[in-house]
């Protein structure tokens, strides 16, 4: 086994867990970038959190919840960020996972994002072709 959360997840290797079930498990982040940064990680070795099984996506987002309001009793934070990445262009860990931090003023994390404004007719035409897609798909 080549993969830290999996190691993890079989409790092969320390780590400060928050809450576990059949499809998830939370814990702290080893380096965290705010107190109470926390990984809700699958159980099983998926690299994307959104394509991967649905019991797993539904798993993961239940925990979030979860951890999110005992975060929320715990820190009294003034919100949260949450964010998932997949693929080779946004880090080295190939085991999905979402990150849950809570957030606090001048807490110095940087998450925005450069932005443009959508034409209307590349709104019009993206906006089709996805419903067609999830036309065929339902």
């Amino acid at each position: 086994m080549d993969c830290d959360f999996c190691r993890i997840v079989a409790g092969d290797q320390p780590a400060h867990v928050l809450y576990e079930d059949e499809e998830t498990i939370a814990i702290l982040d080893e380096n965290p970038a705010v107190t109470g940064h926390s990984l809700i990680i699958p159980r099983s070795h998926d690299e994307d959190v959104l394509t991967g099984a649905e019991p797993t996506t539904t798993g993961v987002f239940r925990t979030a919840r979860l951890v999110a309001a005992a975060l929320e009793e715990t820190l009294e934070p003034a919100g949260f960020s949450v964010f998932h990445t997949s693929g080779p262009l946004v880090g080295t860990v190939d085991h999905a996972h979402v990150h849950l931090l809570p957030r606090f003023e001048d807490d110095g994390v940087s998450l925005s994002l450069a932005r443009e404004t959508l034409a209307e007719s590349e709104g019009e035409e993206l906006a089709n072709g996805i419903r067609t897609v999830l036309e065929d798909r339902s």
